[in-house]
């Protein structure tokens, strides 16, 4: 009877490390994608559909997709942010290098 339960007990601890773990990681991760969402950021939704922030409400955003068409989306619906992080964008487009219309690129 101890043994079962110890295997019992070994198997639930590995549910949890390699399942319940990571998917807490990921979760967390993407609390923080959305939150730190800004008008600018190019994004992918959860559909596949790409496009740019031009306004963030408290939980829509307002994405342009095209010249003109502008989707309002949940911010859930983020999956990912394109391109460098912001951080790296502002440090290019202080030393002038991150607008590809002045000719440098």
């Amino acid at each position: 009877m101890p043994i079962a339960l110890l295997y019992l007990v070994l198997l639930v601890l590995a549910f949890f490390v390699l399942v319940v773990l990571p998917q807490r990681r990921q979760l967390a991760a993407h609390r923080a994608l959305v939150a730190s969402l800004a008008v600018g950021d190019e994004i992918i939704t959860t559909g596949g559909i790409h496009g740019t922030i031009r306004a963030v409400e408290e939980t829509i955003l307002h994405v342009e997709v095209a010249d003109g068409i502008v989707l309002r989306l949940a911010r859930g619906a983020v999956s990912s942010r394109l391109g460098p992080p912001r951080e790296e964008i502002t440090a290019e487009e202080a030393e002038g290098r991150g607008d590809p219309a002045d000719g440098a690129g």
